[in-house]
Protein backbone atom coordinates (compact mmCIF):
# COMPACT_ATOMS: atom_id res chain seq x y z
CA UNK A 1 0.00 0.00 0.00
CA UNK A 2 1.29 3.45 -0.86
CA UNK A 3 1.38 6.05 1.86
CA UNK A 4 0.69 9.62 0.84
CA UNK A 5 3.59 11.79 1.83
CA UNK A 6 3.26 14.82 -0.42
CA UNK A 7 1.05 17.88 -0.13
CA UNK A 8 -0.68 16.83 -3.34
CA UNK A 9 -2.66 14.26 -1.41
CA UNK A 10 -3.30 16.14 1.80
CA UNK A 11 -6.63 16.89 3.45
CA UNK A 12 -7.69 19.12 0.57
CA UNK A 13 -7.39 16.22 -1.79
CA UNK A 14 -9.18 13.81 0.51
CA UNK A 15 -12.07 16.20 0.94
CA UNK A 16 -12.63 16.77 -2.77
CA UNK A 17 -12.03 13.19 -3.89
CA UNK A 18 -15.20 12.34 -1.98
CA UNK A 19 -18.40 12.70 -3.98
CA UNK A 20 -20.01 15.49 -2.02
CA UNK A 21 -23.65 15.62 -1.18
CA UNK A 22 -24.35 19.13 -2.41
CA UNK A 23 -26.93 19.66 -5.13
CA UNK A 24 -26.99 23.38 -5.76
CA UNK A 25 -28.44 23.71 -9.25
CA UNK A 26 -28.60 27.45 -8.66
CA UNK A 27 -24.96 27.59 -9.66
CA UNK A 28 -25.87 26.67 -13.21
CA UNK A 29 -27.16 30.10 -14.10
CA UNK A 30 -23.86 31.62 -13.08
CA UNK A 31 -21.74 29.17 -15.00
CA UNK A 32 -23.46 29.00 -18.38
CA UNK A 33 -21.43 29.74 -21.48
CA UNK A 34 -21.00 33.46 -21.84
CA UNK A 35 -19.76 35.92 -24.43
CA UNK A 36 -16.19 36.82 -23.51
CA UNK A 37 -16.69 40.37 -24.70
CA UNK A 38 -19.15 40.90 -21.85
CA UNK A 39 -16.58 40.03 -19.20
CA UNK A 40 -16.00 42.63 -16.54
CA UNK A 41 -12.27 43.41 -16.64
CA UNK A 42 -12.45 44.99 -13.24
CA UNK A 43 -13.29 41.65 -11.64
CA UNK A 44 -15.61 40.83 -8.82
CA UNK A 45 -13.33 39.71 -6.01
CA UNK A 46 -13.26 41.93 -2.98
CA UNK A 47 -9.55 42.11 -2.75
CA UNK A 48 -6.84 39.66 -3.50
CA UNK A 49 -7.38 36.36 -1.73
CA UNK A 50 -10.62 37.59 -0.17
CA UNK A 51 -12.30 35.16 2.24
CA UNK A 52 -15.87 35.66 1.13
CA UNK A 53 -18.83 33.55 2.10
CA UNK A 54 -18.79 30.72 -0.42
CA UNK A 55 -21.18 27.92 -1.27
CA UNK A 56 -19.73 24.85 0.36
CA UNK A 57 -20.15 21.17 -0.35
CA UNK A 58 -21.90 18.89 2.07
CA UNK A 59 -18.68 17.03 2.81
CA UNK A 60 -16.27 18.13 5.48
CA UNK A 61 -12.76 16.91 6.14
CA UNK A 62 -11.86 15.31 9.44
CA UNK A 63 -8.40 16.85 9.18
CA UNK A 64 -6.94 20.22 8.33
CA UNK A 65 -4.38 20.97 5.65
CA UNK A 66 -1.69 20.86 8.33
CA UNK A 67 -2.75 17.51 9.77
CA UNK A 68 -0.88 14.46 8.45
CA UNK A 69 -3.08 11.95 6.64
CA UNK A 70 -3.02 8.43 8.09
CA UNK A 71 -1.38 5.76 5.95
CA UNK A 72 -4.75 4.12 5.39
CA UNK A 73 -6.01 7.21 3.57
CA UNK A 74 -5.39 5.57 0.19
CA UNK A 75 -8.18 3.09 0.93
CA UNK A 76 -10.54 5.45 2.68
CA UNK A 77 -11.03 8.38 0.33
CA UNK A 78 -14.67 7.56 -0.34
CA UNK A 79 -15.76 5.69 2.76
CA UNK A 80 -19.30 6.65 3.55
CA UNK A 81 -19.92 8.29 0.18
CA UNK A 82 -23.54 8.26 -0.92
CA UNK A 83 -24.48 5.52 -3.36
CA UNK A 84 -26.41 7.87 -5.65
CA UNK A 85 -24.48 10.90 -6.81
CA UNK A 86 -26.65 14.01 -7.09
CA UNK A 87 -27.06 15.57 -10.50
CA UNK A 88 -25.30 18.90 -10.24
CA UNK A 89 -24.70 19.99 -13.80
CA UNK A 90 -27.25 19.00 -16.44
CA UNK A 91 -26.37 20.36 -19.85
CA UNK A 92 -29.63 19.18 -21.41
CA UNK A 93 -31.60 21.49 -19.11
CA UNK A 94 -29.46 24.42 -20.16
CA UNK A 95 -30.05 26.53 -23.24
CA UNK A 96 -26.44 26.97 -24.18
CA UNK A 97 -24.14 27.24 -27.15
CA UNK A 98 -21.61 24.44 -27.62
CA UNK A 99 -18.15 25.29 -26.32
CA UNK A 100 -15.25 24.67 -28.67
CA UNK A 101 -11.57 24.51 -27.79
CA UNK A 102 -10.86 26.92 -30.64
CA UNK A 103 -13.01 29.58 -28.98
CA UNK A 104 -11.76 28.72 -25.52
CA UNK A 105 -8.12 29.09 -26.47
CA UNK A 106 -8.54 32.12 -28.74
CA UNK A 107 -7.55 34.54 -25.99
CA UNK A 108 -4.26 32.66 -25.45
CA UNK A 109 -3.71 31.74 -29.12
CA UNK A 110 -0.52 33.81 -29.38
CA UNK A 111 0.83 32.17 -26.23
CA UNK A 112 0.16 28.71 -27.68
CA UNK A 113 1.78 29.61 -31.00
CA UNK A 114 4.94 30.66 -29.21
CA UNK A 115 4.80 27.45 -27.16
CA UNK A 116 4.70 25.27 -30.29
CA UNK A 117 7.68 27.06 -31.79
CA UNK A 118 9.66 26.74 -28.58
CA UNK A 119 8.86 23.04 -28.16
CA UNK A 120 10.28 22.22 -31.57
CA UNK A 121 13.40 24.22 -30.79
CA UNK A 122 13.85 22.70 -27.33
CA UNK A 123 13.53 19.07 -28.38
CA UNK A 124 14.91 19.22 -31.92
CA UNK A 125 18.04 21.18 -31.07
CA UNK A 126 19.21 18.44 -28.70
CA UNK A 127 18.38 15.37 -30.73
CA UNK A 128 16.88 15.54 -34.24
CA UNK A 129 16.31 11.76 -34.32
CA UNK A 130 14.16 11.84 -31.21
CA UNK A 131 12.40 14.92 -32.53
CA UNK A 132 11.06 12.80 -35.40
CA UNK A 133 9.40 10.56 -32.84
CA UNK A 134 8.17 13.49 -30.75
CA UNK A 135 6.68 15.21 -33.79
CA UNK A 136 4.47 12.17 -34.31
CA UNK A 137 2.66 12.83 -31.07
CA UNK A 138 3.01 16.64 -31.03
CA UNK A 139 1.32 16.66 -34.42
CA UNK A 140 -1.28 13.97 -33.72
CA UNK A 141 -4.14 16.33 -33.01
CA UNK A 142 -3.17 17.19 -29.45
CA UNK A 143 -5.36 19.87 -27.88
CA UNK A 144 -2.57 21.55 -25.86
CA UNK A 145 -5.08 21.70 -23.04
CA UNK A 146 -2.52 21.67 -20.23
CA UNK A 147 -0.33 24.53 -21.46
CA UNK A 148 -3.50 26.45 -22.36
CA UNK A 149 -4.62 26.07 -18.74
CA UNK A 150 -1.22 27.35 -17.62
CA UNK A 151 -1.67 30.47 -19.76
CA UNK A 152 -5.31 31.02 -18.73
CA UNK A 153 -4.57 30.68 -14.99
CA UNK A 154 -1.40 32.75 -15.38
CA UNK A 155 -3.31 35.63 -16.93
CA UNK A 156 -6.32 35.28 -14.59
CA UNK A 157 -4.17 35.36 -11.46
CA UNK A 158 -1.78 38.01 -12.82
CA UNK A 159 -4.69 40.44 -12.89
CA UNK A 160 -5.14 39.99 -9.16
CA UNK A 161 -1.71 41.46 -8.47
CA UNK A 162 -1.51 43.96 -11.32
CA UNK A 163 0.94 41.94 -13.42
CA UNK A 164 0.65 43.30 -16.97
CA UNK A 165 2.41 40.53 -18.90
CA UNK A 166 3.36 36.91 -18.42
CA UNK A 167 6.82 36.20 -17.09
CA UNK A 168 9.36 33.94 -18.79
CA UNK A 169 8.73 31.51 -15.92
CA UNK A 170 5.04 31.26 -16.88
CA UNK A 171 6.01 30.39 -20.45
CA UNK A 172 8.69 27.93 -19.46
CA UNK A 173 6.25 26.20 -17.11
CA UNK A 174 3.81 25.67 -20.00
CA UNK A 175 6.58 24.11 -22.08
CA UNK A 176 7.67 21.85 -19.24
CA UNK A 177 4.10 20.69 -18.64
CA UNK A 178 3.56 19.80 -22.31
CA UNK A 179 6.87 17.91 -22.49
CA UNK A 180 5.97 15.89 -19.40
CA UNK A 181 2.52 15.13 -20.78
CA UNK A 182 3.94 14.07 -24.15
CA UNK A 183 6.55 11.85 -22.50
CA UNK A 184 3.87 10.17 -20.41
CA UNK A 185 1.73 9.46 -23.50
CA UNK A 186 4.66 7.88 -25.34
CA UNK A 187 5.41 5.63 -22.36
CA UNK A 188 1.71 4.83 -21.82
CA UNK A 189 1.41 3.60 -25.40
CA UNK A 190 4.42 1.34 -24.92
CA UNK A 191 3.04 -0.12 -21.68
CA UNK A 192 -0.45 -0.55 -23.12
CA UNK A 193 0.89 -1.86 -26.44
CA UNK A 194 -1.36 0.64 -28.18
CA UNK A 195 -1.01 0.91 -31.96
CA UNK A 196 -3.16 4.01 -32.39
CA UNK A 197 -3.53 7.36 -30.64
CA UNK A 198 -5.91 10.06 -31.90
CA UNK A 199 -6.34 8.06 -35.08
CA UNK A 200 -2.63 7.90 -35.91
CA UNK A 201 0.07 5.32 -35.38
CA UNK A 202 1.82 5.58 -32.05
CA UNK A 203 5.52 6.39 -31.72
CA UNK A 204 6.51 2.85 -30.79
CA UNK A 205 4.50 1.46 -33.68
CA UNK A 206 6.38 3.68 -36.16
CA UNK A 207 9.84 3.78 -34.67
CA UNK A 208 9.97 0.73 -32.40
CA UNK A 209 9.82 0.32 -28.64
CA UNK A 210 13.46 1.27 -28.07
CA UNK A 211 13.16 4.67 -29.75
CA UNK A 212 9.79 5.31 -28.08
CA UNK A 213 11.15 4.63 -24.59
CA UNK A 214 14.22 6.78 -25.28
CA UNK A 215 12.05 9.59 -26.66
CA UNK A 216 9.90 9.55 -23.54
CA UNK A 217 12.94 9.39 -21.26
CA UNK A 218 14.58 12.25 -23.13
CA UNK A 219 11.57 14.51 -22.72
CA UNK A 220 11.24 13.67 -19.03
CA UNK A 221 14.94 14.48 -18.58
CA UNK A 222 14.75 17.66 -20.65
CA UNK A 223 11.71 18.89 -18.75
CA UNK A 224 13.47 18.16 -15.44
CA UNK A 225 16.47 20.21 -16.55
CA UNK A 226 14.33 23.20 -17.44
CA UNK A 227 12.37 22.75 -14.23
CA UNK A 228 15.56 22.92 -12.15
CA UNK A 229 16.58 26.09 -13.98
CA UNK A 230 13.38 27.82 -12.91
CA UNK A 231 15.05 27.96 -9.47
CA UNK A 232 11.74 27.97 -7.62
CA UNK A 233 11.82 25.23 -5.02
CA UNK A 234 8.03 25.25 -4.54
CA UNK A 235 7.40 24.61 -8.24
CA UNK A 236 10.27 22.12 -8.48
CA UNK A 237 8.73 20.03 -5.69
CA UNK A 238 5.27 20.36 -7.19
CA UNK A 239 6.21 19.17 -10.69
CA UNK A 240 8.69 16.54 -9.50
CA UNK A 241 5.89 14.91 -7.54
CA UNK A 242 3.87 14.64 -10.76
CA UNK A 243 6.51 12.43 -12.39
CA UNK A 244 6.46 10.19 -9.32
CA UNK A 245 2.66 10.13 -9.46
CA UNK A 246 2.75 8.87 -13.05
CA UNK A 247 4.74 5.84 -11.96
CA UNK A 248 2.48 5.27 -8.95
CA UNK A 249 -0.57 5.37 -11.20
CA UNK A 250 0.87 2.80 -13.59
CA UNK A 251 1.79 0.51 -10.72
CA UNK A 252 -1.70 0.80 -9.21
CA UNK A 253 -3.29 0.06 -12.56
CA UNK A 254 -1.05 -2.92 -13.30
CA UNK A 255 -1.69 -4.42 -9.87
CA UNK A 256 -5.48 -4.28 -10.16
CA UNK A 257 -6.19 -5.62 -13.67
CA UNK A 258 -9.36 -7.75 -13.84
CA UNK A 259 -9.88 -7.14 -10.10
CA UNK A 260 -13.65 -6.90 -9.66
CA UNK A 261 -13.24 -5.87 -6.02
CA UNK A 262 -11.56 -2.58 -6.90
CA UNK A 263 -13.31 0.29 -5.13
CA UNK A 264 -14.25 3.67 -6.50
CA UNK A 265 -11.79 5.35 -4.12
CA UNK A 266 -8.93 3.34 -5.66
CA UNK A 267 -10.06 4.29 -9.15
CA UNK A 268 -10.13 7.99 -8.21
CA UNK A 269 -6.69 7.78 -6.63
CA UNK A 270 -5.29 6.12 -9.75
CA UNK A 271 -7.01 8.76 -11.90
CA UNK A 272 -5.42 11.45 -9.77
CA UNK A 273 -1.98 9.94 -10.25
CA UNK A 274 -2.34 9.41 -13.99
CA UNK A 275 -4.25 12.53 -15.03
CA UNK A 276 -5.29 15.06 -12.39
CA UNK A 277 -1.91 15.43 -10.70
CA UNK A 278 -0.31 17.07 -13.76
CA UNK A 279 -3.28 19.37 -14.38
CA UNK A 280 -3.36 20.45 -10.72
CA UNK A 281 0.37 21.14 -10.80
CA UNK A 282 -0.08 23.14 -14.01
CA UNK A 283 -2.71 25.44 -12.57
CA UNK A 284 -1.06 25.89 -9.18
CA UNK A 285 2.37 26.45 -10.73
CA UNK A 286 0.94 29.21 -12.90
CA UNK A 287 -0.54 30.90 -9.83
CA UNK A 288 2.77 30.63 -7.97
CA UNK A 289 4.60 32.50 -10.73
CA UNK A 290 1.92 35.20 -10.69
CA UNK A 291 2.80 35.87 -7.05
CA UNK A 292 -0.70 35.47 -5.59
CA UNK A 293 -1.30 34.42 -1.99
CA UNK A 294 -1.50 30.84 -0.74
CA UNK A 295 -5.29 30.82 -0.66
CA UNK A 296 -5.56 31.52 -4.38
CA UNK A 297 -2.72 29.08 -5.14
CA UNK A 298 -4.56 26.27 -3.38
CA UNK A 299 -7.84 27.11 -5.10
CA UNK A 300 -6.07 26.90 -8.47
CA UNK A 301 -4.62 23.55 -7.42
CA UNK A 302 -8.09 22.29 -6.46
CA UNK A 303 -9.52 23.56 -9.75
CA UNK A 304 -6.94 21.62 -11.73
CA UNK A 305 -7.41 18.49 -9.65
CA UNK A 306 -11.21 18.45 -9.95
CA UNK A 307 -11.11 19.31 -13.65
CA UNK A 308 -8.56 16.52 -14.18
CA UNK A 309 -10.68 13.95 -12.37
CA UNK A 310 -13.76 15.00 -14.34
CA UNK A 311 -11.81 14.72 -17.60
CA UNK A 312 -10.62 11.22 -16.74
CA UNK A 313 -14.12 10.02 -15.84
CA UNK A 314 -15.46 11.46 -19.11
CA UNK A 315 -12.69 9.75 -21.08
CA UNK A 316 -13.60 6.46 -19.41
CA UNK A 317 -17.27 6.94 -20.29
CA UNK A 318 -16.40 7.64 -23.93
CA UNK A 319 -14.53 4.35 -24.08
CA UNK A 320 -17.99 2.74 -23.86
CA UNK A 321 -20.13 5.20 -25.79
CA UNK A 322 -18.06 6.26 -28.80
CA UNK A 323 -17.09 4.33 -31.91
CA UNK A 324 -13.56 3.23 -32.73
CA UNK A 325 -13.44 5.97 -35.39
CA UNK A 326 -14.35 8.65 -32.86
CA UNK A 327 -11.96 7.34 -30.22
CA UNK A 328 -9.04 6.75 -32.56
CA UNK A 329 -8.69 3.30 -30.94
CA UNK A 330 -10.94 0.25 -30.49
CA UNK A 331 -13.97 0.85 -28.24
CA UNK A 332 -13.85 -0.91 -24.89
CA UNK A 333 -10.04 -1.03 -24.93
CA UNK A 334 -9.62 -0.42 -21.20
CA UNK A 335 -12.11 -3.10 -20.24
CA UNK A 336 -10.57 -5.60 -22.66
CA UNK A 337 -7.21 -5.13 -20.94
CA UNK A 338 -8.71 -5.53 -17.48
CA UNK A 339 -8.55 -1.86 -16.51
CA UNK A 340 -11.83 -1.36 -14.65
CA UNK A 341 -13.02 2.24 -14.78
CA UNK A 342 -15.93 4.12 -13.19
CA UNK A 343 -18.73 2.77 -15.44
CA UNK A 344 -17.64 -0.81 -14.75
CA UNK A 345 -17.17 -0.27 -11.02
CA UNK A 346 -20.70 1.11 -10.72
CA UNK A 347 -22.16 -1.67 -12.89
CA UNK A 348 -20.48 -4.40 -10.86
CA UNK A 349 -22.54 -3.34 -7.84
CA UNK A 350 -25.73 -4.29 -9.69
CA UNK A 351 -24.85 -7.09 -12.08
CA UNK A 352 -23.17 -10.27 -10.70
CA UNK A 353 -22.89 -11.78 -14.16
CA UNK A 354 -20.51 -9.01 -15.15
CA UNK A 355 -18.04 -10.19 -12.51
CA UNK A 356 -17.99 -13.69 -13.97
CA UNK A 357 -17.28 -12.41 -17.47
CA UNK A 358 -14.49 -10.08 -16.36
CA UNK A 359 -12.82 -12.63 -14.10
CA UNK A 360 -12.74 -15.06 -17.03
CA UNK A 361 -10.69 -12.37 -18.83
CA UNK A 362 -13.10 -12.53 -21.78
CA UNK A 363 -12.07 -16.04 -22.69
CA UNK A 364 -15.29 -16.76 -24.60
CA UNK A 365 -16.09 -15.32 -28.00
CA UNK A 366 -18.37 -12.29 -27.73
CA UNK A 367 -17.89 -11.95 -23.97
CA UNK A 368 -16.37 -8.47 -24.24
CA UNK A 369 -19.37 -7.19 -26.20
CA UNK A 370 -21.67 -8.80 -23.63
CA UNK A 371 -19.81 -7.08 -20.79
CA UNK A 372 -20.08 -3.70 -22.50
CA UNK A 373 -23.80 -4.23 -22.99
CA UNK A 374 -24.24 -5.10 -19.31
CA UNK A 375 -22.39 -1.96 -18.21
CA UNK A 376 -24.75 0.13 -20.32
CA UNK A 377 -27.90 -1.77 -19.32
CA UNK A 378 -27.50 -1.48 -15.55
CA UNK A 379 -26.74 2.23 -15.30
CA UNK A 380 -22.96 2.24 -15.08
CA UNK A 381 -22.69 4.98 -17.68
CA UNK A 382 -25.28 7.22 -16.01
CA UNK A 383 -23.66 6.93 -12.58
CA UNK A 384 -20.26 7.73 -14.04
CA UNK A 385 -21.78 10.79 -15.71
CA UNK A 386 -22.98 12.03 -12.34
CA UNK A 387 -19.50 11.54 -10.90
CA UNK A 388 -17.99 13.59 -13.74
CA UNK A 389 -20.55 16.35 -13.11
CA UNK A 390 -19.82 16.29 -9.40
CA UNK A 391 -16.13 16.95 -9.98
CA UNK A 392 -17.01 19.62 -12.55
CA UNK A 393 -19.22 21.35 -9.98
CA UNK A 394 -16.33 21.46 -7.51
CA UNK A 395 -13.98 22.83 -10.19
CA UNK A 396 -16.41 25.68 -10.93
CA UNK A 397 -16.58 26.56 -7.24
CA UNK A 398 -12.79 26.68 -7.02
CA UNK A 399 -12.73 29.62 -9.45
CA UNK A 400 -14.79 31.95 -7.26
CA UNK A 401 -11.67 33.67 -5.92
CA UNK A 402 -10.81 35.03 -9.38
CA UNK A 403 -12.07 38.26 -10.94
CA UNK A 404 -14.69 37.75 -13.65
CA UNK A 405 -12.49 38.39 -16.65
CA UNK A 406 -12.39 36.62 -20.00
CA UNK A 407 -9.71 34.33 -18.59
CA UNK A 408 -11.88 33.12 -15.71
CA UNK A 409 -14.80 32.61 -18.08
CA UNK A 410 -12.59 30.50 -20.31
CA UNK A 411 -11.58 28.38 -17.31
CA UNK A 412 -15.25 27.88 -16.43
CA UNK A 413 -16.09 27.01 -20.02
CA UNK A 414 -13.27 24.47 -20.06
CA UNK A 415 -15.24 22.59 -17.41
CA UNK A 416 -18.41 22.79 -19.49
CA UNK A 417 -16.58 21.75 -22.67
CA UNK A 418 -15.51 18.57 -20.91
CA UNK A 419 -19.09 17.74 -19.90
CA UNK A 420 -20.36 18.44 -23.40
CA UNK A 421 -18.38 15.42 -24.56
CA UNK A 422 -20.92 13.18 -22.78
CA UNK A 423 -24.02 15.29 -23.41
Amino acid sequence: MMSMTCHTLDARAVMDFVACGCSSNALLDRYSVRNYSKANPKGSCRGYGARRNRIRCGVSSMTTAETPIPKKADNALLNGAPEGLPQVLNLKKESRKPVSLTNLFEIVADDLLTLNQNLQSIVGAENPVLMSAAEQIFGAGGKRMRPALVFLVSRATAELVGLKELTKEHRRLAEIIEMIHTASLIHDDVLDESDMRRGKETVHQMFGTRVAVLAGDFMFAQSSWYLANLENIQVIKLISQVIKDFASGEIKQASSLFDCDVELEEYLLKSYYKTASLIAASTKGAAIFSGVDNYVMEKMYDYGKNLGLSFQVVDDILDFTQSAEQLGKPAGTDLAKGNLTAPVIFALKKEPKLRDIIESEFSETGSLDEAIALVKACGGIEQAQELAKEKAHLAIQNLECLPKTAFRLALEDMVMFNLQRID
